[in-house]
């Protein structure tokens, strides 16, 4: 089996886990990252140990904080041992951790909410693409994922950090496929649907509403749900698609062209 490796930011559910879950089917070893607490903590253990019966055992999970350049820096050396001279053939940012809020009404956004909702929601990928690089972890073929969505570019309420954050990450993700490019290191964005996660739930009390609009607008009339997110993904990570680079690719049904 050829020692390929996935590491994961934000792997406990949603997009992140339904990656976990088909690429650990197609003999990846999977790394991954959340933060949670309670009953979420709770499922990431079970996640993990559902992902372990798939690939052999070949899965890591931390909870902590991936956004934290101090833990990326201290975990290097165990992911090296980890890998064993296999290498990181996806590097997927599914972190779904930001503030919710409007910039003026009814509380006016504050400094540190912006910033940290771009710094967990963009910027840190930047930081973890370095680390590998600096430990040789990527190399030709390897592919860099962030995931966006209809909010890096419509206004939305409750989403304003967040869609900031959004356009940031596409902007990042389209930088490091432009430097690392000629090494053959891709890096692209999705652009999933409204899905039904957890993520969502926090972003708007009207979530249900939404959904519902969304499967009388989508052209398939249904939501996304991460499974398609996740065979995207792994369509991304054959050879055939090296070519693919610095672009935002759509898994919505064809809903962001309906109104």
């Amino acid at each position: 089996m050829e020692n390929k490796w996935a590491i994961i930011l934000g792997c406990s559910t949603g997009h992140g886990a339904a990656t976990a879950k088909q690429l650990a089917t197609e003999g990846y070893g999977i790394i991954g990252f959340h933060l949670d607490r309670g009953s979420i903590k709770k499922d990431a253990l079970k996640l993990e140990h559902q992902i372990a019966s798939l690939n052999d055992n070949r899965v890591k999970f931390w909870n902590e904080n991936a956004a934290d350049k101090k833990i990326m820096s201290a975990k290097m050396d165990e992911i090296k041992s980890i890998l064993n001279n296999g290498t990181v053939k996806l590097l997927l940012h599914s972190i779904a951790f930001g503030s919710t809020t409007n910039f003026f009404n009814p509380t006016p956004v504050r400094q540190r909410q912006m910033d940290m909702t771009q710094h967990v929601m963009a910027h840190c990928l930047i930081y973890w693409t370095q680390a590998l690089l600096d430990n040789s972890l990527l190399t030709a073929g390897s592919r860099i994922i962030g995931l966006t969505s209809e909010g890096s570019y419509k206004a939305i309420d409750g989403y304003g950090p967040v869609g900031v954050a959004k356009a940031s990450l596409e902007a990042v993700v389209r930088q490091i496929g432009w430097e690392l490019g000629s090494e053959g290191i891709t890096a692209n964005t999705i652009q999933a649907g409204i899905t039904p996660t957890r993520a969502l739930t926090k972003i708007s009390d009207d979530w249900e509403k939404w959904v519902k609009k969304t499967k009388e607008r989508n052209p398939m009339k249904r939501v996304t749900t991460p499974e398609d997110v996740a065979g995207l993904i792994s369509l991304l990570l054959n050879d055939k698609a090296n070519f693919i680079n610095c672009s935002t690719i759509f898994c919505d049904g064809g809903e962001h062209r309906s109104l």
